[in-house]
């Protein structure tokens, strides 16, 4: 049994990835430090940087669709180019983004730094005039850097949604700022445009190549990206022009709002041109310039503190996946026991930064990083020539890049012209990185890997995979009834086999089969692929189990496993492409606090393809009676009454239909519920009784009447988080409050109501 990986990265993600990545040092720090290397022309700079990342964009969307592979950038380059080249790319890329990372969390001290340097009355708040000194910025940044180190080693979960959350506040604030300042330029902070030359101008787009270096940040999640081929091209192209136009757009602002000897050479230029412009200004005794200041700061802070913990997650990976693939030390494959973290890789990274920060200064991290990075797009616009140029059948990307081979020829020759135009400090470090990555693979690697560059061995694994997904499809009836039981880390053995057994009755009176499917969440400090790779004790007895369950059962049983950084995606995701009609899950009772926070159940029921069953309690042994609380529901009734009685029929068992009504309830309710109930006899194929249970108080008097049936089967809809927590559901309050095991049942066609659904239902039921 292999495992798969999930798919569950947008449109939306992509972009969030790639700008959350470049919003940051470009903006926040670099436009001051560039200044001084180019003059007013340093907006040629952030326009010729962007120029120059190009056609490694397009190549790795080109190689991200063709081979969708966790890794990204370092896996073309070792699949195309062989392994010597990949540990170049490998190493060359791990320091690139440990320096961009120490880079954002070295710049975003200064900005705090700049608190300090301001007047109390600027900012309203009662604050010291003071000034951290350089030493003291550097110990806040080892702190910062101490802290996500922490955070990334315990494997405190990312979202995509926070990512983009954060995109949008960036974009809104350098929005607003744009709007604000821009009325503001003055046409003679242009004068002398290009006085420092074509030197000025090539020396500060070395320095600013790293502003750009998130625009292919996305392709080490590649193999997670949903529908790769519209999405990954798409998603690479929106956020490059954007970022690229936002920079340019900024920088021209600043240049022309401030004097040049106010720009050149600060760290904090967002913040000084904020101060300059509007620190004095106070409108109705509230200093708005304090309240923009410290909302650039704020921004800024945030921007840059994210990068660099996001810095430490994504170097990471890369001497893991080095170690993976038997390019690098072993050790540095560990996978914390707990965590599930790469420990080593993280420890080491961290170490690094904290180095970088405490002895470099920002020019030189910047530069720096940026020659390591302009030298792995040279490797990926070769690699992308390697793949094109042999005659691969496999290789069948579904985004071509446009221009080929025009483009990535540009990008090899321009990429050498601006790494030889870098001042000697970068050139030796690109020569050294290349001389070390050859030396390291013949005196460490060779003897360990037998491959080349676009190994046979890629193409027969990647046409396997193919030709088992055409098979798949191919076996695939549509007129089959499939029940997905997804199985995550924390469901016991005897749960998942209770699940199994639920299940079993239903599929032999329908027909079709159970696909039992465990699914595997792993921090996102985990390559996908890397946990994929790996096959624990739990996985082995998972199989193991499985494998005697389905040998009992006289039902056809599919086992598998996905791995994936969210469990929830990845069930409906998989009901999806498996064209499964019914999801059947474990779901502990969960507090309405739990409810507030937002239940993974309840995206399931809201975004499956499918209808949803959660159980509750531990299964009975022998069911004898399947008691169905019936609402009347067009859509759950039905659904519950299908499966209550494909159970029925096979475990030889009676169903009893409970519906409750007010003391008050007039005649002829009862009639038209009794009505109801006889209609429903007619349908089912097994015994049925049916009560109506007048009551005040309904889930006391309905526990009561479901204490002689085995099983209970009760209708569910999504909740609402705040009226939940003020309202709670029916049907939540009377599982809770019985033994028996509950199916919590949600039809795919059911409507979800307003936030008056839960209040209108208490109302009505109670």
């Amino acid at each position: 049994m292999t495992k798969d990986l999930e798919r569950d990265l947008g449109l939306g993600a992509v972009i969030a990835i790639s700008m959350g990545a470049m919003i940051g040092s470009g903006i926040f720090i670099l436009p001051g430090v560039a200044m001084a290397e180019a003059g007013p022309a340093v907006i040629l700079a952030f326009v010729i940087a962007a120029i120059l990342v190009v056609p490694a964009a397009l190549s790795i969307a080109e190689l991200g669709t063709a081979m969708p592979e966790a890794g990204g950038d370092y896996v073309f380059i070792e699949r195309g180019l062989g392994p010597s080249f990949g540990t170049i790319a490998g190493l060359g890329t791990w320091l690139m983004l440990m320096l961009k990372g120490s880079l954002a969390l070295y710049g975003g001290m200064f900005y705090i730094n700049f608190i300090y340097q301001l007047p109390t009355w600027e900012l309203a708040i009662p604050l010291l005039e003071a000034t951290l000194p350089i030493p003291g910025v550097r110990a806040l940044g080892i702190t910062f850097a101490l802290i996500f180190i922490g955070i990334n080693l315990i494997g405190v979960k990312q979202t995509g949604g926070i990512q983009s959350i954060m995109v949008v506040i960036m974009l809104v604030i350098l929005g607003v700022f744009v709007a604000a300042t821009i009325v503001q330029v003055d046409g003679a902070n242009y004068d002398g445009f290009f006085d420092e030359g074509i030197d000025g101008i090539l020396g500060a787009t070395a320095l600013v190549l790293v502003s750009y270096a998130g625009v292919t940040k996305v392709a080490a999640v590649a193999e997670e990206i949903e529908n790769p081929g519209r999405n990954l091209p798409l998603g690479l192209s929106i956020s490059l022009g954007v970022t690229a136009f936002l920079y340019a757009l900024i920088v021209f602002v600043l240049v022309g709002v401030m004097e040049a000897d106010d720009l050149e050479g600060h760290n904090e230029p967002m913040a000084e041109a904020t101060r300059l412009l509007f620190g004095e200004t106070v409108i109705g005794g509230v200093p708005i310039g304090g309240l923009a200041v410290g909302g650039i700061i704020i921004a800024a802070v945030l921007a840059l503190v994210s990068t660099a913990n996001a810095g430490i997650l994504t170097a990471s990976r890369y001497p893991l996946a080095l170690s993976r693939d038997k390019l690098f030390l072993e050790r540095f494959e560990y996978i914390h026991p707990r965590f599930n973290t790469p420990t080593v890789a993280i420890l080491t990274t961290g170490a690094v930064i904290i180095f970088i920060v405490a002895t470099q200064n920002v020019d030189e991290i910047a530069k720096m990083a940026g020659a390591f990075q302009i030298l792995v797009y040279i490797l990926v616009c070769g690699a992308l020539i390697a793949f094109r140029e042999r005659d691969l059948e496999w290789y069948d990307p579904d985004f071509h890049t446009p221009g080929y081979p025009w483009v990535q020829l540009f990008g090899i020759l321009s990429g050498i012209f601006i790494i030889t135009q870098m001042e000697a400090r970068e050139i030796l470090g690109s020569i050294g990185i290349v001389i070390l990555g050859f030396l390291w693979f013949k005196l460490y690697a060779a003897d360990k890997v037998d491959r080349e560059g676009v190994a046979k061995g890629l193409a027969r694994r990647e046409a396997g995979r193919q030709f088992v997904q055409d098979t798949e499809e191919q076996l695939e009836r549509a007129d089959e009834f499939e029940i997905l039981i997804p199985i995550r880390q924390d469901v016991t053995r005897e749960q998942e086999d209770a699940l199994i057994h639920m299940a079993a009755p239903i599929v032999r009176q329908r027909g079709g089969h159970i696909r039992v499917v465990r699914f595997d969440e792993v921090p996102d400090q985990v390559p996908l692929d890397t946990a994929a790779a790996e096959l624990s004790e739990a996985d082995v007895e998972f199989e193991q189990r499985t494998d005697e369950l389905v040998c009992d059962l006289e039902v056809p049983v599919e086992v598998g496993e996905i791995v994936s950084h969210d469990t929830r995606h990845a069930v409906v995701n998989f009901a999806e492409r498996s064209s499964a009609d019914l999801i059947l899950a474990r779901q502990e009772a969960t507090s309405r606090l739990g409810t507030l926070f937002g239940r993974d159940t309840d995206w399931i029921m809201e975004h499956a393809p499918c209808d949803v069953v959660f159980v509750q309690h531990e299964q009975r042994t022998d069911i004898n009676e399947i008691a169905v609380v019936t609402d009347r529901s067009p859509f759950n009734d039905p659904l519950k009454v299908e499966l209550a009685n494909a159970m029925a029929d096979v475990l030889g068992a009676r169903i009893r239909f409970l519906f409750a009504v007010d003391e008050s309830a007039p005649e002829e309710l009862l009639e038209t519920i009794e009505d109801y109930h006889d209609e429903l006899d007619d349908l089912c194929t097994v015994p049925v009784d049916s009560a109506i249970v007048r009551t005040d108080d309904v889930v006391s008097s309905l526990s009561s009447e479901l204490e002689s049936s085995d099983l209970v089967m009760l209708s569910t809809v999504t909740h609402r988080r705040l009226p939940d927590l003020v309202v709670e559901q029916r049907s939540d309050r009377l599982a809770a409050a019985i033994e028996q095991p509950v199916l919590l049942v949600h039809s795919k066609q059911t409507r979800r109501g307003s936030f008056l659904r839960p209040i209108l239902d208490r109302l009505l039921f109670n």
